[in-house]
């Protein structure tokens, strides 16, 4: 009798979309997509304006639910049927606009709607805020990704664009345990601002993190990304490493040149 190899599991692979389809009415947005992002790798998710991306990464962060096709979780099969759902499963996106209440601190973003407080016997509106302890991990989080921010309890209005989105970055790498999705992070900031923003998407890559970056610079791409996907008009087009020396054929795929 022959025996079949075992297949070796690939621990690396966080999320696994395969076949994913969805319809709005009588359009469909996605026609059988599959894309797959691995820990210690940055997965650029590419195409024009209407392509399906933002489609995708809203199914895959609960705004919306395939209709058809699967989505796992380190290998296991997973609903997500809401953003809290997508984010209880470990799963934190970065959308275009951060997210984040201008009034308050980096801390108090960082733990809104999910404060540590204390005792755990009463109903959560009755419970004490352990302020200082989400400041110390806050803070501790900015100081590891390198993160400069204005003086302590300086709120987020009186910051820059890259400085603001640092700390939505930021934010997300603290509750992703499977998958950071960054759209378009580095949208409308300077030279300047946009390199700290790409240092600390390397350093959240070097630290095992599964990313998803979309994004319309074809340099931040090569400079960052382990594959790059294109998406044109709800399908997948093709994929390939992405290098200087191949960025031609990436905007072709782009364009349906």
């Amino acid at each position: 009798m022959t025996h079949q190899p075992a297949i070796k599991p690939d621990n690396d692979l966080v999320l696994d979309v395969q076949n994913a389809t969805k319809r709005f009415g009588p359009v469909t947005a996605l026609d059988s997509v599959s894309i797959q992002a691995r820990r210690g790798q940055v997965l650029a998710l590419l195409g024009d304006n209407g392509a399906g991306k933002s489609t995708l990464i809203k199914c895959i962060s609960g705004v919306h639910q395939i209709d058809e096709g699967s989505i796992r979780l380190d290998g296991v099969p997973t609903a997500l049927k809401s953003p809290g759902s997508a984010r209880e499963a470990g799963i934190e996106t970065v959308y275009q606009d951060l997210a984040l209440f201008d009034n308050l601190t980096p801390a108090q973003n960082f733990y809104a709607g999910r404060e540590i407080s204390f005792p755990s016997w009463l109903p959560p509106g009755m419970r004490f805020m352990r302020r200082r302890e989400m400041e110390k991990l806050t803070n501790d989080v900015l100081e590891r990704l390198r993160v400069t921010l204005p003086g302590a309890g300086a709120t987020v209005a009186l910051m820059s664009g890259g400085q603001r989105q640092a700390v939505a970055v930021a934010r997300a790498s603290v509750f992703a345990r499977k998958l950071v999705i960054l759209d378009e992070p580095t949208a409308a900031l300077g030279l300047r601002e946009s390199r700290k923003v790409l240092d600390l998407i390397a350093q959240l890559r070097d630290e095992g993190n599964a990313v998803i970056l979309i994004t319309h610079n074809m340099e931040h791409v090569t400079e960052l990304a382990s594959l790059a996907v294109v998406l044109r008009q709800g399908r997948k087009v093709g994929e390939l490493v992405p290098t200087k020396a191949n960025q031609h054929d990436l905007i072709s795929m782009i364009v349906g040149a």
